[in-house]
């Protein structure tokens, strides 16, 4: 009965099962409907349909990951899976509803997909898709969502003030990358933290007195004035005032004035000249007793002096008598080495093949110890008809030095002297190297042996009947073409060669062993020459166009043309701090005093032949020993520090004293190591005399950066003291070549090849053609101002090529020449024989 109207009502059910659908319908709906009749008629309901209702497994799309930078959009993507009833969706963040969040910054609305229109950091989460129905929940996998910041710089600083207070200097500024600072995963700033600007900061001026004034006329009192201003020039920009008094007062009559109507004598009284007579004495004899002792502490200072029996008047020349050497991985009789036979790490070798010595194949014998002025002929040397002078000057006993190094000795009419430092540090304000020959149409070659240095004279460079006696020095004088102020540092030997008034015809080439791992990008290099007022001036940087001279950097060396003799270094001013400087590492040891002391000392000097070559001729004074080939050590310009520590000792046999195990060298004294070359020494002790091995480790690195370690594994027994020296053999003592036996090329085709490329022709095979092919590609306006622009390329390749005998690569450079002309232009039955027949 309906309550409301009072109608009566029948209810009918009827119940279905699955079963039943499944087995009477299939895939297909049921459906069912209600009918009721009477009398009256009939009346059926609407259709019931029934579904099998399910959800499957697996999402049609997952939501994937994302990184997104902060205010980006976000949008996740979900596809539910299949089901009856479709899946409602949901979204979990970090298995929190979304829709329980109330964030309007998140919208779930459209398609299933979450969209963060404005992406912050608290979005950052783990977000699962939620699919539900009757049947079931699924969940999809998780999608990380990262915000990301990424880092922006700050305001710049104010310019700091000049870093000199006169003259050229540098201003900084800086900024931080904290605005904002990167946060999860962000990238970094982009660009330079640090700049810096040239400045000129305005010297101070002193004062300077004017001259004087005329004297008054005499006054009254017998006297008269002058005056003076301080303004000759006056006192600017910090200046100091003059020093002295501007007005000057004396009187004018000679002594005498005139008061009271009566002449005035200046008479002193009786007790003040026997005051003044005490006063002289008394001067006199302090004077006296001030020499006295001057002249003892002198004397004292020479006789403690003299315990070393040197007269240090140079030192580092002995590098002129030294045989080549090479350092190989391959350490079987090796005679630098301490134990030749055992195996240590090696991680690094560099080979020195010395390319700038001359074999002496005909007198290799040793230098052994002779009476000051003996003279060892060269039978090569006289072969060349050539007066070399190599000249070096010392004062040494005989005994202080190896049996095979002795202070003086004399090749053909020149001489040979050694200098040693009693201590065996290095003295480099007086080290001069030189060498020099006579020279003459023909040309040559000067040699300053293991020293990485040469001076190549081309054929037809001096006139027919004219000679000149040329020299070449290795110089490193009080003043030195680096700019600390600037960062700048020397890249190798400071190299003078002349005569002055040396009159050639076409350029010379010099060879100079540098230091510096070459990249426009980190180096700013250049080329420095010294005026005749002994200061520094700039002629060309590496990387600019310059008609005035020629470089050409290779890895290890650095190859000019010049047209005037002078003093020429190499210098490098770091642009960012990857600029990378090498250092060669070696270790030395030698048995101390007492018989239980054991000394190790670790050299760090600047990657170059000579720089080497003075750490050579310290330790060889002192009696050390070379315990493990030399290693390459990369030093960046970044202002850290280089550490040097000892590791792995044996502690049962071996004790060093505490605390200095470690020691380390600021950034600045091995950054500018060419002046005071870098080394420190390790005092071991052995608990017993029988122990006679040593084994360690020396590690040295740059703070956050390159690393080398040292295996040092060697006997120390007493009958080590006599082991075998550096070098074994003199057979690089020849300094200077003349003729065809300088030159790589001989005269008949380095003539045919100049005649052929020196003028453009229809064939095209022109003197830039070759230059391109050799890979002399920057810079040729400097060939073009050249008389024979090819012959100055041939003597770049000489110059290049020094160190080898082969000429493949000239070879082979002319065959594509010709083989570019084959194809280019046909040749005519008269044409074919090639210009290029080598």
């Amino acid at each position: 009965m309906d309550q409301n109207t009072g109608v009566k009502i029948r209810e009918v059910m009827i119940n279905v099962t699955r079963q039943q659908v499944e087995d009477f319908h299939g895939p297909e709906d049921y459906w069912c409907l209600c009918v009721a009749w009477s009398h009256l008629g009939t009346s059926k309901s609407r259709r019931a349909t029934v579904r099998i209702a399910y959800l499957r497994k697996n999402f049609e799309q997952d939501p994937q990951g994302k990184e997104v930078p902060i205010k980006g959009m976000i949008v996740l993507h979900c596809r539910p899976p299949e089901g009856v009833p479709m899946a409602k969706v949901e979204w979990l963040k970090n298995e929190e509803l979304v829709s329980a969040l109330e964030d309007d910054n998140i919208d779930t609305r459209a398609d299933h997909n979450l969209i963060i229109n404005e992406a912050r950091l608290s979005d950052s989460a783990n977000y699962t898709c939620l699919a539900t129905n009757i049947v079931a929940k699924r969940r999809s996998t998780t999608a990380t969502v990262v915000v990301f910041v990424n880092g922006g710089w700050s305001l710049w600083t104010e310019w700091s003030s000049c870093s000199v207070n006169c003259g050229r200097g540098v201003q900084k500024r800086s900024r931080t990358c904290t605005n904002p600072a990167p946060l999860n995963g962000g990238a970094f700033c982009e660009g330079m933290s640090v700049q810096k600007i040239a400045c000129n900061a305005v010297c101070p001026v002193d004062g300077v007195w004017e001259e004087w004034s005329e004297w008054t006329m005499c006054s009254a009192q017998c006297e008269r004035q002058r005056w003076r201003e301080c303004n000759d020039p006056p006192p600017r920009h910090r200046g100091k005032m003059c020093e002295g008094e501007g007005q000057s007062t004396e009187n004018c009559t000679g002594g005498l004035c005139t008061q009271n109507g009566k002449l005035m004598h200046d008479v002193k009284p009786q007790s003040m000249e026997n005051s003044m007579d005490v006063a002289l004495y008394s001067g006199l004899a302090a004077g006296v007793i001030a020499v006295v002792v001057l002249i003892v502490a002198i004397t004292l200072y020479r006789k403690s002096q003299s315990e070393y029996g040197v007269d240090v008047i140079d030192s580092s020349a002995l590098a002129g008598g030294f045989q080549s050497f090479n350092f190989k991985t391959t350490r079987q009789g090796n005679p630098l080495l301490l134990n030749s036979s055992m195996q240590p790490d090696i991680t690094v070798g560099q080979t020195y093949s010395s390319p700038i010595c001359f074999q002496d194949s005909i007198d290799k014998e040793l230098f052994d110890p002779l009476p000051d002025k003996v003279k060892v002929q060269s039978s090569f040397m006289v072969s060349l008809g050539v007066a070399d002078r190599a000249e070096y000057h010392v004062k040494a006993h005989p005994q202080t030095l190896p049996a095979n190094l002795h202070p003086n000795y004399s090749m053909v009419e020149g001489k040979k002297t050694a200098t040693m430092a009693p201590n065996g540090l290095h003295t480099p304000g007086k080290i001069q190297l030189k060498t020099s020959a006579v020279f003459g149409h023909l040309g040559g070659r000067l040699v300053i042996p293991n020293a990485g240095v040469s001076l190549l004279v081309p054929h037809g460079a001096i006139a027919d009947d004219t000679s000149w006696e040329m020299y070449m020095l290795i110089n490193q004088g009080e003043t030195s073409a680096q700019s600390e102020e600037r960062c700048e540092i020397l890249l190798g030997p400071e190299i003078t060669y002349g005569p002055p008034g040396l009159s050639l015809s076409c350029p010379v080439a010099m060879t100079i062993a540098h230091c510096a791992e070459v990249s426009a990008e980190n180096w700013n290099i250049k080329l420095k020459r010294q005026t005749k007022d002994n200061k520094w001036e700039e002629i060309m940087s590496v990387d600019d166009e310059s008609t005035s001279c020629y470089c050409l950097m290779d890895s290890h060396s650095c190859h000019l043309l010049l047209d005037q003799p002078g003093c020429y270094a190499l210098v490098g001013e770091p642009i960012t701090d990857a600029a990378i400087k090498r250092l060669r590492i070696a270790v030395f040891g030698s048995m101390e005093a007492s018989s239980l002391d054991y000394s190790l000392r670790v050299h760090c000097v600047d990657d170059t032949p000579h720089a080497f070559q003075g750490v050579v001729t310290a330790e060889t004074c002192r009696g050390g020993q070379l315990l493990e080939e030399p290693k390459t050590l990369f030093f960046k310009g970044n202002c850290l520090s280089l550490q040097v520590s000892i590791q792995d000792i044996p502690q049962f046999l071996w004790s060093i004293k505490p605390f200095t195990t470690c020691q380390e060298f600021s950034f600045t004294q091995v950054w500018y190591s060419n002046q005071q070359p870098v080394h420190c020494a390790f005092s071991l002790q052995r608990h017993s005399a029988a122990t006679n091995q040593l084994s360690c480790k020396i590690s040295v690195r740059q703070v956050k950066g390159h690393e080398q370690i040292l295996q040092v594994y060697t006997s120390v027994g007493e009958n080590e003291k006599d082991t075998v020296p550096f070098f074994m053999q003199a057979d690089c003592t020849v300094t200077s070549q003349t003729g065809a036996k300088a030159f790589k090329i001989p005269l008949s085709i380095r003539q045919r090849i100049c005649t052929t490329f020196d003028t453009a022709n229809a064939k095209g095979k022109d003197w830039q053609l070759l230059a391109q092919k050799l890979h002399i590609q920057r810079n040729l306006s400097y060939f073009t101002k050249q008389k024979s622009p090819s012959a100055v390329i041939l003597s770049l390749w000489e110059a290049r090529h020094q160190d080898s005998g082969d000429l493949d690569s000239l070879a082979s450079a002319l065959e594509e020449i010709g083989k570019i002309h084959c194809k280019s232009l046909p040749q005519s039955p008269d044409e074919n024989e090639t210009d290029f027949t080598f």
